[in-house]
């Protein structure tokens, strides 16, 4: 049971020798206080009866409102007692404050800032969309935890789906996502009750998307291109070199150094998973390679042309904006190759992964071995592939139908 109690802080004297008073809350003798926004000179202060002496000009008045103040804390801690026990006082004083209307917005960029203090510039940056997207939808005023109801993510939905924004279901379900993340984030700080979270209520929808990817003929329209050297040539060489190669993340293609080549394999510290991996390159990949090995190659030099060599990236951030800036062009630059080769197909770099591990498992390799290749943490995510194969094979016996 919470006690609440009004103090004189004599520890907090400002320059004309008076006191703040302060509610404080004690739960489990940890203590949260309040402040009343009115300041005493000690004289005037009864410890005892926890009360203005008579001494004060206005003390009736003043113990009053203290009066009243210990009421609505005790109904707050109360209720929020009620509903839990355990309730912490840093909850109880929310309670009080009323912290349910907390800004919703400002613990959100609270949060950004936090990623991008340890450097996690691309999670900051997808949760910087969402968090301007609200904000779009809200106007100029500020958005409290309490305004995040069920009806309010229900309308948010309508707008996400608008012309204005055109979002797909698995898009809205994606942000929804990062906004529930913050919430629950919020209420394991303490700073939201559990009990008013929308998401209990509201549930999300996805839409089962089948994963692109190229056949082996379309993968061989793309490789025999006659291509210009230039920024086309170098986006289809990295497509075609990870379509091949294990199908590295572009985002490790970029960090690729001689260094990291022996002859005949490249061995890497992948960047999204953070795993060592080492794949054995098929001739068509060191064909690639030979295309960009010229003579004074410094182990330290990036392999593929998109990096420079004499620029510093150790700044992340720079980083970051750099290969997401060089991301979408080359991407720009695949929609126009898959294009010129024929391709009805939204063609991206991501598509050489999953072409990489639907060749693979038709090939016959097993799926643990696909697994391992492509850095995956666990063997369902690759499983959605195999999934991909068998239909293709279930697909394959209608012959007999004929």
């Amino acid at each position: 049971m919470a006690t609440v109690k009004v103090i004189l802080k004599l520890n907090k004297l400002n320059k004309t020798g008076e006191a703040p008073l302060y509610l404080r809350v004690t739960k489990d003798r940890k203590a949260k206080f309040i402040s009343l926004g009115y300041t005493l000179n000690p004289k005037d202060w009864n410890p005892r009866q926890c009360s203005v002496r008579k001494t004060f000009p206005e003390h009736e008045r003043l113990n009053n409102y203290i009066i009243q103040k210990i009421a609505e804390a005790k109904g707050a801690a109360a209720e929020i007692e009620t509903k839990s026990k355990y309730a912490p006082a840093k909850t109880l004083k929310q309670a009080i404050l009323g912290k349910g209307n907390k800004s919703f917005f400002q613990f959100f960029a609270d949060q950004i800032a936090t990623l991008e203090r340890n450097s996690q510039f691309l999670t900051a940056k997808r949760k910087q969309l969402v968090l301007d997207k609200l904000k779009k939808f809200v106007g100029d005023t500020d958005l409290t935890f309490n305004d995040i109801t069920v009806h309010f993510l229900k309308c948010y939905e309508e707008f996400l789906r608008s012309e204005k924004i055109g979002n797909c279901t698995n898009t809205i379900h994606t942000e929804n996502k990062i906004i529930r993340a913050i919430i629950n984030q919020a209420i394991a700080e303490d700073e939201f009750p559990i009990e008013k979270n929308p998401f209990l209520k509201y549930k999300l929808k996805s839409e089962h998307t089948e994963k692109a990817y190229l056949t082996e003929e379309e993968l061989k329209l793309i490789e025999d291109l006659d291509l210009k050297e230039g920024p086309r040539f170098h986006s289809r060489n990295i497509y075609v070199f990870s379509a091949y190669a294990g199908g590295l993340r572009i985002s490790d293609i970029f960090r690729l150094k001689w260094e990291n080549f022996d002859g005949e394999r490249v061995t890497l510290s992948t960047q999204k998973a953070s795993t060592t991996i080492s794949i054995k390159l098929p001739d068509k990949a060191l064909e690639i390679l030979r295309i960009y090995n010229k003579q004074g190659e410094k182990p330290t030099g990036y392999i593929f042309p998109f990096l420079k060599n004499e620029v510093d990236y150790s700044d992340l951030k720079f980083y970051y904006r750099v290969t997401a800036s060089l991301n979408t062009t080359i991407n720009i630059n695949l929609k126009k190759i898959a294009e010129l080769a024929g391709i009805q197909k939204n063609v991206h770099f991501h598509t050489s992964r999953h072409t990489w591990a639907t060749r693979a498992l038709r090939k016959g390799m097993r799926i643990e071995y696909v697994s391992k290749l492509m850095g995956h943490s666990n063997l369902r995510t690759t499983q959605g592939y195999a999934k991909i194969v068998n239909a293709e094979l279930e697909k394959a016996m209608d012959v007999f139908n004929d």
